[in-house]
């Protein structure tokens, strides 16, 4: 349990953020034949709303959806994630941008290529580069509470604390922060299943980032939150209100990285052999990682709205159409990859849409993927004869919205903090 206080001082006791981000997930276990069932009959599928639209409206705020499509086929897929002239990002107005502000997420081109600009030089290689002692201080630190248990649960107790711990302390926030930013950062994403908890929690994480923002604006130092306040491109810096969105939007990427983080793990450890080779070859673990975000996708589905009337996959799409893109079932898509099902690290390479595609591909993929590579290496180097613990109850992965296993627990050789790195 999260026992700290956070901004403000509250505190966090009692509290579990793993039980939100489950909640968030979805209670569904294998997604997986019902999407092949629907890209059977077509790679895009109308979708019944129902006379009242159901789900689909977010409240009475929201404007009505004409219709709405999913979309199952790979090759429909990055139609829509690439032509932003017929399938507009602006849907997300209505969700995450009433309570993180105007984010990138909700722009089109040109307007997205200026934002996008400005805050890609927070992660550009030499930023990165920078961070590395950050992402390997924090392994360090979560791997040596347990590394002499011989047992773990690598979700609870590293892949889920690892990114938000990394974001934390690449912002700069003090420790004693932390535990409030994970829970108000966990509401924040439940905004379709909380709007009021969502609501209030970005005012509260708003007002706690205009006072870091103030402070770094007066005593840089070296911290994302300073590299966004000094940012300059053309001459021009970010004001408070495009550094906020920004900074509330990260929380989602480290969602995605605790998720992809364990779906990896939870891949490899289900293949005994492949876990062997990786740790033979350490070369082979940015395939292992490709494989893993293909195989099971974090975040299952993005939106876009037709810009116009227009035909995707045979299916007509009025102006305003809901377009609901499954990055799942589009990784899964068997005129795409051989045997789509299967985790196999040692496939032809053939790119994957889990960061997205397009001018709205994922601006933090490279730091997901160096987290997600210092995460492995760490694990083979730390925890000799690692294994699923035989005893475990059913470890799967699950989740509809969000995908990763609830739980991982393992077992592995004790190491003492002296003969840390010698498995």
């Amino acid at each position: 349990m999260v026992t700290a206080s956070g901004p403000g001082g509250a505190a966090e006791a009692g509290y579990d953020p793993m039980r939100q981000f489950a909640e968030l997930a979805g209670d569904v276990r294998d997604p997986y034949p019902m999407l092949a069932e629907l890209r059977a009959a077509g790679p895009v599928t109308q979708v019944s709303l129902g006379t009242r639209h159901g789900r689909y409206r977010l409240d009475d705020r929201a404007p009505r959806i004409p219709s709405m499509v999913t979309v199952v086929g790979h090759s429909c897929a990055r139609q829509v994630l690439t032509d932003t002239a017929r399938f507009s990002s602006a849907g997300y107005a209505l969700t995450m941008g009433q309570v993180m502000g105007r984010t990138i997420l909700q722009m089109d081109p040109p307007e997205h290529l200026r934002h996008r600009a400005l805050v890609a030089r927070a992660f550009r290689a030499r930023v990165l580069d920078g961070w590395r002692a950050v992402i390997g201080a924090t392994l360090g630190e979560l791997i040596g509470a347990f590394a002499a248990d011989g047992r773990a649960d690598l979700v609870r107790q590293l892949t889920f604390p690892f990114p938000i711990q990394v974001i934390a302390r690449i912002l700069g926030l003090p420790e004693a922060d932390w535990p409030r930013f994970v829970r108000l950062s966990t509401a924040l994403l439940g905004v379709v299943r909380d709007w009021d908890r969502a609501v209030r929690a970005s005012r509260q994480l708003r007002a706690y980032f205009a006072g870091v923002i103030a402070d770094r604006r007066r005593h840089p130092r070296e911290d994302l939150v300073s590299q966004l306040v000094l940012a300059e491109v053309d001459g021009r810096r970010l004001t408070d209100e495009e550094i906020h969105p920004f900074l509330l939007l990260l929380p989602a990427g480290a969602e995605t990285t605790f998720r992809s983080a364990s779906n990896l793990l939870f891949g490899l450890l289900q293949h005994p052999d492949q876990l062997a080779a990786v740790r033979a070859d350490r070369g082979l673990i940015p395939r292992a990682i490709e494989e893993a975000l293909r195989w099971e996708t974090p975040l299952l589905t993005v939106m876009r709205t037709a810009v116009t009337g227009t035909d995707l996959g045979g299916v007509a799409i009025p102006a305003g159409g809901a377009v609901v893109v499954s990055l799942g079932a589009a990784n899964r898509d068997p005129a795409r990859y051989r045997d789509p099902g299967a985790f196999d690290i040692g496939r032809d390479a053939a790119p994957h849409l889990s960061f997205g595609d397009g001018p709205h591909m994922c601006l933090g993929m490279h730091l997901a993927r160096l987290e997600m590579a210092m995460l492995l290496d760490a694990v083979l180097d730390r925890l000799p004869r690692l294994r699923l613990d035989p005893a475990a109850e059913d470890p799967h992965v699950h989740g509809l919205v969000f995908r990763s296993p609830p739980e991982l627990p393992v077992l592995f050789d004790p190491v003492t903090a002296g003969a840390a790195g010698s498995g």
